[in-house]
């Protein structure tokens, strides 16, 4: 009965028929049922599908171990050992030859040198004998591959593993006592555990920067869990490839260790590297230390470690170069071991203390690939008030590759686009030199936004770039600053300009080519004030040849060479003639071009030859800019602003008489004070050139003149015509018609000529002009100095920047030299100009006799003291 009212019900509710609702309930029924037995079965494939997927990971596992016994197999005992260059023979040459070709690195060779192969020791005897404290902050090794060699990835682990085990003999000799509180320290970081087989190395962090390589996958794995520590080595695999920069802040931020050691991954670790770096680090934060870098061979891993060694350098276009220690530096030092500041660092190694890393910024994460990151925080640590330093003591292998074998992400201008952030947020006004070779990035919104990075530079606090030039680099060339000329050297005739023709090496010949439309690297070279035809880093000589200089064939074959500058001139002396040729004046030969695109540049004799003759981009002729009578672009504008920084600090500097003047005064007198005898008539002898004396000269409209007198002092340097302040007063003073007139020269509209009768009325040899209305005085005799012989016509006039003019040789007579125009009227600011008051002279002593004389009377002071 309660059945038949439950259907009566469905019947009333829903208004289905009885047949219906008997057929919904059996295909629901089996519907349950089908997705039941489904479920049942998919369970028991799925145990299958595990049980199948176990026994594979147990063959992948057997098939890389197989793998790495075979290759194990493939090692030559002995080969390379102690960084000895490795050779191969016949068909294995061959093949050593083709992996080079395509991964910049002897895969081949590599292969067969054993991973855990030791190295000389190549350190500073001085190093030996140094004494570290026995405990040490913590250390956490991070390297970085991306389609590394897998036996060069596992040769840069081993050797960090070996360099750090506890029974090395290097580590016997340590401080075990506290220098401040004398406490008795273990060997080791604090808490580490004494029994530990490593010391100071807290971890080894491999982060792959998503390799496609198989053998980085799970052979590498499998490596590190059967053959190194596992407790000591991690491996960070990112999910997609991000670049260096980000792939070493993942390191960073899995990184445990107090101090932070970034690696290649294709380096070697030398004797005893880790302990100098951590023992600095300890005694100074802020300092971030790159070890000494040996070239490893690409070739035949060769260890070449000299004893001399480099700090780094910069060049505007944004790369990383390599400059000798200046000898300020080697000053500031005291010790060849100490550690040595140095301007850059090459990026790939250096180490950091971790908290210090993450205050001052760690790496601009929106860098990407690489490039351009070595020198943004190289001028960071600097600008920010810490210090980079080459630590001698610390020697690291690092195979240097010839070229880059894996691609960038996007195969984009990484480079050159982070070189761009760098210099919006480092560089300041100096930008634009940087722009004025990739003016495509100015604005460009490929940089894209570096507004955090300038709010972190604020909130550090930093220093300018201008700072960084004077104090932490002062001996960088500034190719807009201290020139007489920059850019393109053209040869109209031709229509070829100077060009390096991409030619790195040392003494590699200067050549010519077709000019380009804006200015690339190549063809961007200075003249400097001092004389020198040069680029950033090297010099142009003319190459030595043994046939002298009045033989023309010899002449015409002699090229000019690109030789790293050194400051002394000499062979790396060159000056702009009037008539727009460039003489290099040791040979006395000008610089020509054959008319050949491609080809060397030569020297010849100076002729009237349009081949000879050379046009400046940016000169004193042009009053450095390029558009002649039309209005400036803003390149030029800015690029007159940053020349003219430099010119206002040297100018304030050159008058800057009154501040500290008594005190320099007061310095000279103590320094001359104790001197006496012979040392001080020697010191009398020695003459300081820092004097410039000028007449001042203008015409008056009753046809006669008036004139003024005037001395130029400046305690800092020697003053020449073409010093900046000079220039620039000279300047100012024609633009109100007066001459100025130096030693029998006149100075005016940024040129020098000889004075003539009708400028002033020259006296007789070996006297001065008397002034207007006064009677000539007689003149004193000077025994130092000749009188000067008046010149009785115009000489050709001379291009007025030339520093130390040297004396004339007998070059070609078709060519105006400035032979006798020589800066020479200097003379010796001395104390006796300062108001002293007057003392007393002294007695002079007469000669003893050696004959018995009666004694002497009591001396005037006896009867003052009685």
């Amino acid at each position: 009965m309660g059945m038949r009212r439950t259907v009566k019900f469905i019947k009333q509710k829903m208004k289905l028929p009885v047949r219906k609702c008997y057929h919904a309930a059996k295909a629901g029924f089996f519907v349950i049922l089908v997705v039941t037995i489904l479920t049942l079965f998919e369970h028991w494939r799925g145990g299958k599908r595990a049980a199948r997927a176990m026994t594979s990971g147990l063959d992948s596992e057997a098939a890389y171990e197989k793998a790495i016994l075979e290759d194990e197999a493939r090692i030559i005992p002995g080969l390379g050992e102690g960084g000895v260059a490795a050779h191969l023979t016949g068909e294995a040459q061959r093949l050593g030859e083709e992996s080079e070709k395509q991964l910049a690195i002897n895969v081949y060779l590599s292969d067969r040198i054993a991973y855990n192969r030791t190295l000389q020791d190549h350190r500073h005897p001085a190093c030996k004998r140094v004494v570290y404290d026995a405990e040490l902050p913590s250390a956490s090794v991070i390297l970085i591959f991306h389609n590394e060699p897998y036996s060069v990835v596992l040769r840069t682990v081993w050797s960090v593993v070996n360099s750090a085990r506890r029974d090395n003999p290097w580590f016997r000799r340590a401080n075990y006592v506290e220098r401040g509180t004398g406490r008795t320290m273990t060997l080791g970081y604090p808490g580490q555990d004494p029994n530990s087989p490593f010391v100071y190395l807290k971890e080894i962090i491999l982060v792959d920067d998503n390799s496609t390589l198989p053998e980085l996958k799970g052979k590498l794995s499998h490596y590190v869990k059967t053959r190194l520590p596992p407790d000591l080595i991690r491996i960070i695999r990112l999910p997609d490839r991000r670049g260096l920069m980000l792939a070493r802040v993942a390191g960073a931020r899995a990184a445990r260790g107090a101090v932070l050691l970034f690696l290649d991954a294709h380096c070697e670790a030398g004797t005893d590297w880790l302990r100098p770096l951590l023992a600095r680090v300890a005694r100074k934060r802020d300092a971030v230390l790159t070890p000494l870098i040996d070239v490893l061979d690409q070739t035949s891993f060769r260890l070449d470690a000299p004893q001399h060694f480099q700090v780094g350098g910069f060049t505007f276009m944004g790369h990383f170069t390599w400059i000798d220690v200046p000898e300020r530096e080697k000053k500031r030092r005291g010790s060849d071991i100490a550690p040595t500041w140095s301007p850059t660092m090459a990026g790939g190694l250096f180490a950091i203390n971790r908290a210090y890393y993450w205050e001052i910024g760690a790496y601009d994460e929106q860098m990407a690939g690489w490039g351009g990151e070595n020198l943004e925080m190289s001028f960071r640590v600097w600008q920010c008030g810490g210090t980079l330093e080459t630590v001698p003591c610390s020697r690291v292998g690092h195979v240097f590759r010839s070229f880059h074998p894996y691609g960038l992400p996007a195969h984009s201008d990484t480079h050159g686009i982070n070189t761009a952030r760098m210099a919006d947020v480092w560089m300041d006004e100096y930008a634009e030199l940087f722009y004025l070779h990739r003016p495509d990035l100015r604005e460009s919104p490929k940089v894209g936004d570096v507004t955090h990075r300038r709010v972190l530079r604020e909130k550090l606090q930093c220093k300018s770039f201008q700072w960084y030039l004077d104090n932490v680099y002062p001996e960088k060339f500034v190719p807009v600053r201290d020139v007489f000329g920059y850019g393109r050297f053209v040869n109209n005739a031709s229509g070829l300009c100077l060009d390096t023709l991409q030619r790195d090496a040392e003494a590699s010949p200067l050549g010519v080519y077709g000019c380009h439309k804006r200015l690339e690297a190549t063809q961007y070279l200075a003249l400097s004030l001092r004389g020198e035809l040069r680029d950033e880093e090297k010099c142009a000589e003319v190459q030595y040849t043994r046939t002298k200089a009045g033989d023309v064939d010899g002449d015409e074959s002699r090229r000019v060479l690109m030789v790293t500058c050194h400051g002394k001139l000499h062979e790396q002396n060159w000056r702009y003639l009037p008539s727009g040729q460039l003489q290099h004046v040791e040979s006395g030969l000008c610089l020509r071009t054959t008319g050949v695109s491609g080809s060397d540049a030569t020297v010849a004799r100076c002729r009237s030859s349009p081949l000879q003759l050379w046009t400046i981009d940016y000169s004193e002729r042009n009053d450095f800019g390029m558009n002649g009578g039309a209005a400036p672009s803003e390149q030029d504008v800015r690029l007159r602003r940053l020349r003219g920084q430099r010119r206002v600090s040297r100018s304030l500097l050159s008058v800057d008489e009154e501040e500290g003047g008594e005190d320099a005064r007061r310095r000279e007198r103590h320094k001359h004070k104790n001197k006496k005898g012979k040392k001080s008539k020697k010191s009398k002898k020695h003459t300081k050139k820092n004097k410039f004396v000028l007449k001042l000269l203008r015409a008056r409209d009753n046809a006669s003149d008036e004139h003024l007198e005037a001395d130029l002092y400046c305690r800092h340097r020697r003053l020449f015509p073409n010093n900046s302040f000079v220039r620039d007063l000279v300047a100012a003073l024609n633009d109100h018609h007066i001459k100025v007139i130096n030693n029998g020269r006149v100075f005016e509209n940024n040129r020098v000529s000889a004075l003539v009768k009708p400028l002033l009325a020259l006296p007789p040899a070996g006297t001065s002009a008397p002034p207007h209305g006064m009677e000539p005085k007689r003149q004193k005799k000077r025994k130092y100095k000749k009188p000067l012989e008046p010149l009785s016509e115009l000489v050709a006039p001379v291009a007025l920047y030339e520093e130390d003019a040297p004396v004339a040789h007998d070059y070609d007579a078709t060519v105006a030299t400035p032979g006798k125009i020589i800066v020479e009227d200097f003379v010796e600011v001395t104390p006796a100009a300062v108001i002293t008051p007057p003392q007393r002279p002294k007695k002079r002593k007469r000669p003893r006799s050696r004959r018995p004389a009666p004694p002497a009377p009591p001396s005037p002071q006896h009867y003052r003291h009685t």
